[in-house]
């Protein structure tokens, strides 16, 4: 695998919206830094639900837009869908809590999925595409950076599983807002999800 795309957002104001968002990112020339917040210099302006340590990069992997440009009907310039990274060859709603990416000396570790809101699909110019992207069960995955460094379009990627119980992106996503059982429950607390996962699940919100 290789890195395809690093994009970077600007703050903008999408049409029919009041506020500013730096979803509608674009790819970099050259190599940026990466360090616990993310990429130096992109835009997170609802810091709420974006961005913060265990949510610093978000990933999409080419065989997950590649179905998005065939089931749109349309080309998806890199950046569209919000991703800082785009990887060659890799399904990103198979990832799973814990696995392993490093590119070059920067070591991220996936810890939640996608979970699209009104923002994206005003970025998409379709009002129903957040029930649209939940259907497909395709998201792209958030990881926190283990190791920061420089990176660039074309670097390598070196994969490495989770090896505990896999929680998959796509699980998390189906499995957001609702209670679990408990098998589930402790399956998720052996895994490094995101800690707002946990903090659900240990006040019994999931």
């Amino acid at each position: 695998m290789k890195i395809l795309a690093v994009c970077l957002g600007r703050p903008e104001i999408l049409a029919g919206k009041k506020y500013k968002t730096g979803i509608n990112k674009q790819p970099l020339n050259g190599a940026i830094m990466v360090d616990c917040e993310g990429l130096v210099g992109d835009a997170i302006l609802n810091r709420k639900h974006h961005g913060g340590v265990d949510q610093a990069v978000y990933i999409e992997g080419s065989i997950d837009l590649d179905w998005w440009c065939a089931e749109l009907g349309r080309d998806l310039p890199f950046g569209t869908f919000g991703e800082n990274l785009v990887i060659d060859g890799l399904e990103s709603a198979m990832l799973a809590a814990g696995d392993r990416l490093k590119i070059g000396e920067v070591i991220l570790e996936i810890t939640s999925a996608r979970i699209p809101c009104a923002t994206f699909a005003a970025q998409m110019g379709e009002p129903t595409f957040v029930k649209r992207y939940t259907h497909a069960a395709r998201p792209g995955a958030y990881a926190r950076v283990l190791q920061g460094g420089m990176i660039e379009s074309g670097q390598a990627v070196q994969f490495t599983p989770w090896s505990g119980e896999r929680v998959t992106v796509r699980e998390m996503m189906a499995t957001f807002g609702r209670r679990l059982s408990d098998p589930d429950r402790a399956r998720y607390l052996a895994a490094p999800v995101h800690y707002k996962v946990k903090d659900a699940i240990r006040t019994g919100k999931m």
